[in-house]
C-alpha cells in the first residue's frame, strides 16, 4: 500500500465568545481537514487547529508524504523531521494554546495512517493502539465565563438555534451563581460525572468563589479550574490552599515547572498541566522537578496517537496521572480522542471536551453522542467517522468568508474591553 495524495481543507465552524487567559474567542474556530488516499482507494482522515502557517506546512508536506507505505509511521515520522526539522520548546508560545506546527503536521499524518490502516484491516484504531481497555469513555463538562450571544460581529457564525442547551449557555453569568446554571444545564444535557471550569478570566476570588458553589451544587462531581497560568507563585499557593477539598485537581496555576513544583510543595492538592510540560524534551524536567501530578496530553500536540500512548508510558512509569486536553473541534478529532482513550489503560481522569459549545460539524450522521458523560468506541474500521461532503463544503465556505487565518483571542476581546492586552502573569 502507497500514498498517492494528501488533501487540505482549512474550515470554520462557529464558535460562541467564550472568554480565557488570552482574550475571547472569535466568531469561529479554524480546523483542517487531512486527506490522505492510498492506492488501493482507502482515505484515511485527521483533523488539526487550524491556521496559515499550519496549512503551509501540511501543503509543504505532500513532496514527502506522495509515494510512502502508510503501514511504516516510523519511516515516514524520520523522513518529516529530515524535510522539516523539528519544533522548539519555544515555539509554543505563551499563549494557553499550543503554536507549533511542525508537531501538528506529524500529529495529522499520524491519525490518518491509523485511519487508514484500520480501514485496510477491518479493525478500530483503538485496537492498533493496543487494545481496547474501555468501550465508553468519560468526559468533563467543560465550563465558560462568557459574553452574552453566540456569534459575535459576523452575523453568519451565529448559532441558528438558541433553544434548549444553546439558550442555557446563553444566559451564563459572570457570577457564581450563573457559573452553577451553566453547569447545571450542561449536566442535564450531556450526564457529566465531573467539571472543570476555564478560568484566568478574573481575579482569583471570583473563581475560586465559583468552585466553592459548585462544590455545594455537585457535592460527587469532581471538580477543576484552570487559571491558564496566570497566577504567580504565591498567588498560585495562597488560591491552592483555599480549594483544598475543593478540586480534582488545579491546573496550571503558574507557569514554569520550577513555578509548578514550588506551588505543589505548598499546596495540598493534585496539579495538572498542559502548559509546562508539553513535550518528550520537557519529561526529564517534570521528573527532576516534580511539577505536576498529571500530565494532560492532547493528540494534536504530542505527535499523534503513537506519541501520546508513549506519554501514557512515561506517566505510568513515573506515578503521573493522564487524561487530555481539549482545544475546539470537530467529531473526527472527537473520534480520534475517544479512540485514544478507549485504548490508554491508564487513563484516570476524564478527558476535556469543547464539544458541547459547538453546534456544528462535518461528519456523516452530525454530531457525536455524549450520553451519561462519556462517548461510545465508534463503530466501524478506522476512526469510525466519515466526511459529509456537503458539510465539508459549507465549513470551508465559512473558512474563506470569515477572512480569520490564525486563531488571536485578543482583537475579539478589544471590541469588548478596548485596549485590552494579553499578559503572561495577571494575579
Amino acid at each position: 500500500m502507497r500514498l498517492t495524495e494528501i488533501r487540505i481543507t482549512p474550515v470554520a465552524l462557529g464558535d460562541p465568545p467564550l472568554l480565557n487567559a488570552a482574550g475571547l474567542h472569535a466568531p469561529w474556530c479554524l480546523r483542517t481537514i487531512v486527506e490522505i488516499v492510498a492506492d488501493n482507494g482507502l482515505t484515511g482522515l485527521a483533523e488539526v487547529p487550524g491556521s496559515a502557517a499550519i496549512n503551509a506546512k501540511l501543503e509543504a508536506a505532500r513532496a514527502v508524504v506522495v509515494g510512502r507505505d502508510p503501514l511504516n509511521w516510523h519511516a515516514l515520522r524520520a523522513a518529516l523531521r529530515a524535510h522539516f526539522g523539528t519544533d522548539s520548546a519555544a515555539a509554543r508560545g505563551d499563549k494557553p494554546w499550543d503554536q507549533r506546527a511542525l508537531v501538528q503536521v506529524e500529529s495529522a499524518l499520524d491519525v490518518a495512517c491509523l485511519d487508514l490502516q484500520g480501514k485496510a484491516f477491518g479493525v478500530p484504531v483503538a485496537t492498533l493502539l493496543g487494545g481496547i481497555a474501555r468501550e465508553r469513555v468519560p468526559y468533563s463538562a467543560y465550563l465558560f465565563y462568557k459574553y452574552e450571544g453566540a456569534g459575535g460581529d459576523l452575523e453568519f457564525g451565529t448559532d441558528p438555534k438558541a433553544t434548549g442547551w444553546a439558550a442555557a449557555r446563553q444566559k451564563a453569568a459572570l457570577d457564581p451563581a450563573g457559573v452553577v446554571a451553566q453547569a447545571e444545564a450542561m449536566v442535564k444535557e450531556f450526564g457529566f460525572e465531573s467539571i472543570k471550569l476555564k478560568g484566568g478570566c478574573f481575579e482569583p476570588a471570583q473563581e475560586v468563589a465559583a468552585m466553592k458553589a459548585l462544590q455545594e451544587a455537585f457535592p460527587r462531581h469532581p471538580l477543576r479550574l484552570d487559571p491558564n497560568a496566570l497566577w504567580t507563585v504565591d498567588t498560585s499557593i495562597t488560591w491552592g490552599r483555599e480549594l483544598e477539598g475543593v478540586l480534582e485537581y488545579l491546573e496550571d496555576p503558574c507557569r514554569t515547572q520550577e513555578g509548578m513544583a514550588a506551588v505543589r510543595k505548598a499546596v495540598k492538592l493534585p496539579l495538572a498541566t498542559n502548559m509546562c510540560t508539553t513535550s518528550f524534551d520537557d519529561l526529564p524536567g517534570s521528573v527532576r522537578h516534580g511539577s505536576e501530578d498529571i500530565i494532560l496530553t492532547d493528540h494534536h500536540f504530542w505527535g499523534g496517537l503513537h506519541s501520546s500512548m508513549e506519554l501514557a508510558a512515561h506517566c505510568r512509569t513515573f506515578g503521573r496521572g493522564v487524561s487530555m486536553h481539549s482545544n475546539n473541534h470537530g467529531g473526527i478529532s472527537l473520534a480520534a480522542m475517544t479512540h485514544l482513550g478507549a485504548a490508554m489503560p491508564n487513563l484516570t481522569y476524564a478527558l476535556d471536551t469543547h464539544y458541547p459549545w459547538q453546534w456544528e460539524d462535518f461528519i456523516v450522521g452530525g454530531r457525536m453522542k455524549i450520553e451519561g458523560g462519556c462517548v461510545t468506541l465508534p463503530k466501524g474500521p478506522g476512526l469510525g467517522v466519515e466526511l459529509d461532503r456537503a458539510a465539508l463544503a459549507r465549513a470551508h465556505e465559512n473558512y474563506k468568508r470569515c477572512g480569520l487565518t490564525e486563531r488571536n483571542d485578543e482583537p475579539e476581546m478589544q471590541k469588548k474591553v478596548p485596549g485590552w492586552k494579553f499578559k503572561q502573569t495577571r494575579w
